[in-house]
């Protein structure tokens, strides 16, 4: 089949790879060159790095609403367009260009956590599982029926990991739909919508921790954050980003941690631990602003009277 795929992350990038070492794909729509970093340079997205590697045609339109862009597209003769993490919605005029449709790699166990935060949405939720579902794209935001799923237990995987690992059950999902559309033989199955959760994008400073978290809160947060969304504090009145941090081990709670209120810091035998709503959570690795990311406890020493157990933490100012 001549598949058409649309796509902009990471996640979407490793899609794109095993689906192009089996399939022909004819084209890929991404999102166009964004500016990162200080040098204020222009970057290509990674679906359209990894196209361009394998010499696929590339096609950045801002919209697929225009006239011309749905002329180019249908020019293609796409059999299938499949989606994955794309960041932009298809009007009905597309979706009706292929012939067998479009599907969409969405990273969630539908109908939980429809729209464009699922993963960290899953994790800050505390969902036991986590999953990909192959979906019939229609007009609404992630309501198509489904064919293939695939899920693994969530456990205490960051979404970094997860995203990885669903990229590639996702990808494999993808396969094996192609197959059975080429077959004739794929089952849709109807969402349920008494069970639909929307995954609402994450907020600015939404996932900042607070000394008014739990310790599940917390590690949550740290968890789902990413450099896009990173888990701040400020600790001994210095600006960091908390990139691991886990429940104080039980051994150390009832020692080393007896007595922390929230808010407080206590650095003891090389670990560092911030007192929550209920209990403590140990710090693994920070990255102090404007520094490189590091341990924990590197971090630590560099504070003078951390020892003194007199310093303090609280949410990132203003």
């Amino acid at each position: 089949m001549r598949i058409v795929f649309m796509g902009t992350p990471d996640f979407a990038a490793s899609v794109l790879s095993e689906l192009a070492s089996q399939h022909e794909v004819v084209a890929v729509y991404t999102r166009p060159d964004a500016v990162r970093g200080r040098g204020k340079q222009l970057v290509p997205s990674p679906v359209k790095v990894e196209a361009c590697e394998r010499g696929i045609p590339v096609f950045t339109p801002k919209t697929l609403r225009d006239a011309d862009e749905k002329q180019t597209l249908a020019a293609l003769e796409p059999d299938v367009i499949c989606v994955a993490a794309y960041g932009m919605l298809l009007p009905a005029e597309v979706l009706s260009i292929p012939e067998h449709g479009c599907l969409n790699v969405h990273a969630s166990l539908l109908p939980r956590w429809r729209g464009a935060a699922p993963i960290e949405r899953a994790i800050l939720s505390g969902d036991e599982e986590a999953g990909v579902c192959i979906m019939r794209m229609e007009e609404g935001l992630d309501t198509g029926d489904y064919c293939v799923c695939r899920s693994l237990e969530m456990g205490d995987k960051d979404v970094a990991l997860l995203t990885d690992l669903l990229a590639d059950l996702g990808a494999h999902a993808l396969l094996t739909a192609l197959t059975q559309l080429e077959a004739g033989c794929i089952r849709w199955t109807r969402q349920d919508e008494e069970h639909v959760t929307y995954a609402e994008k994450i907020g600015k400073d939404e996932l900042s921790l607070s000394p008014a978290d739990t310790v599940e809160q917390a590690c949550r947060k740290v968890r789902a954050s990413s450099a896009a969304h990173p888990a701040h504090a400020v600790i001994a009145g210095k600006d960091v980003t908390v990139l691991a941090a886990r429940p104080a081990p039980a051994d150390q709670a009832d020692a080393v941690c007896a007595g922390m209120e929230p808010g407080s810091v206590r650095f003891a035998a090389k670990r560092l631990y911030l007192g929550a709503a209920d209990g403590a959570i140990e710090l693994m690795e920070v990255k102090p602003a404007g520094k490189a990311a590091m341990a924990a406890k590197a971090f630590a020493a560099g504070i003078q009277g951390i020892k003194e157990d007199t310093k303090t933490w609280e949410g990132p100012r203003g």
